[in-house]
């Protein structure tokens, strides 16, 4: 698995979604490339802070966020 192939599947792996041949090589690569383990690291990190901004459910939206902008993500969570 080169570093390239590593970060086309990395969304996979973190959720478990790997198949088992695919994951294997995912680890292979994981012991031999301390750069795409700081890259793993850097992901998951990214991932926790962004659910951390989600921590306080009374938190208002700040005033300067446009409306389009909050219409659109709204839209996204549907599915529409």
């Amino acid at each position: 698995m080169t570093c390239q192939e590593f970060a086309e599947f990395l969304a996979d792996y973190v959720s478990g979604e790997l198949r088992a041949e695919t994951h294997t090589a995912f680890e292979h690569h994981l012991s031999l490339c301390i750069n795409c383990v700081r890259y793993l690291d850097q992901y998951r990190q990214t991932i926790a802070l962004g659910r951390g901004a989600f921590d306080d459910a009374t938190a208002s939206l700040p005033e300067d966020v446009p409306e389009d902008l909050v219409k659109a993500i709204v839209a996204a969570r549907r599915g529409s």
